[in-house]
């Protein structure tokens, strides 16, 4: 009898806890759903004007038509009658074969340079052909002594020091030859040891002949 009403207790305490289970309702509150956004541009407020670009082709003259190209002046080039740029002159002879750069006889002689005075103990003598450059040499001599037996003459400057000995001193330039267009020509520039100009001269000779400058020293 006392497993009878045991059993009874559990039965109905199941069919309790089923029935409460079964009746309870969970409610869930719906959200109100977020407004889509507008994915639609807005319309421009930009004040600026509106541009209309250039095309990147346009169309081109017919005359620069690379397909037309010997077709627009049918006459050859000729270019004895020059090119367009410059002036075509058949008599227009180099400078060093005019005739003001001939030799000529009033170049057959020494040529005096002058002199100069200063105090240093040395100078600097620079030489260079200030015309045609066309093979001029020279050899060079300072008291007599050869200093400088063959130079080529170019279109800079080149030279030597040459320290002073008091009173005068002989500077001597021979002319070996006249190189291709006329007379040995060159410019002399004298410098002191500071590197002031303090003389600048020219000679033009005939082979052999020779142009002499003196320098005293105080």
């Amino acid at each position: 009898m006392r497993y009878i009403i045991i059993l009874l207790f559990l039965t109905t305490t199941s069919v309790f806890s089923q029935i409460e289970t079964t009746n309870r309702v969970i409610k869930i509150e719906a959200t109100p759903d977020a407004p889509t956004p507008d994915k639609t541009a807005p319309p421009s407020t930009s004040s600026f004007p509106k541009i209309n670009l250039p095309k990147m082709t346009e169309e081109k003259d017919p005359k620069y038509d690379m397909k037309n190209l010997g077709d627009l002046d049918p006459k050859p080039l000729d270019i004895t009658k020059g090119d367009g740029l410059l002036e075509y002159k058949t008599d227009n002879a180099p400078k060093y074969f005019s005739a003001e750069n001939k030799a000529s006889d009033e170049f057959a002689r020494d040529q005096d340079l002058g002199s100069i005075t200063v105090s240093r103990a040395l100078v600097n003598v620079a030489y260079r052909d200030h015309q045609a450059i066309d093979g001029d040499q020279i050899m060079v001599l300072v008291n007599d002594d050869i200093v400088r037996a063959n130079v080529s003459l170019f279109g800079s400057f080149q030279g030597f020091d040459i320290p002073l000995e008091k009173g005068p001193n002989k500077v001597e330039f021979v002319a070996l030859n006249q190189g291709d267009s006329g007379p040995n020509t060159a410019q002399l520039h004298i410098y002191d040891d500071t590197g002031k100009l303090i003389s600048a001269k020219e000679w033009n000779l005939l082979t052999g002949y020779r142009a002499t400058f003196i320098i005293i020293k105080e």
